[in-house]
């Protein structure tokens, strides 16, 4: 005869996790005014918009969905490098700046120059990017 199945409490209780450290970022939201830079691929196709506030040190990645998964997987790169810029105490608008300055249109994404710009609210430069 087969020996009954034992169960141990590890496996019949949930499983709570409890976030102790990681990296440092900006908030993700804000329903205040952005400024925002377009970035886009080699061939010039907009891939996403990287957008901040200061008054709520607010500052991300807005993807454009019409860029597929490249607009997703290149966002990837920008997100490292806000975290960076947070890390380093700028303002997200500083960051911004450094985006820019240190773009290069000879490599897979980059900033468009002359994008920066500014939204009224984060909604609606999503709802910008979600009809192109």
């Amino acid at each position: 005869m087969p020996e009954p199945l034992r169960t141990t409490a590890r496996r019949d209780e949930d499983v709570h996790f409890e976030r102790v450290a990681g990296p440092i970022t900006y908030r993700a939201r804000t329903d205040k005014p952005v400024q925002y830079v377009t970035v886009a691929n080699g061939q010039g196709a907009v891939l996403g918009c990287v957008w901040a506030n200061d008054e709520d040190d607010a500052a991300g990645w807005t993807v454009r969905t019409a860029g597929g998964d490249e607009a997703f997987n290149r966002g990837a790169l920008y997100v490292s490098r806000l975290r960076d810029a947070k890390a380093r105490g700028i303002s997200p608008t500083a960051a911004l700046a450094e985006l820019f300055r240190y773009s290069d249109p000879a490599n897979p994404s980059h900033v468009v120059p002359g994008s920066l710009t500014g939204a009224p609210s984060l909604a609606a430069l999503r709802e910008r990017l979600a009809g192109d």
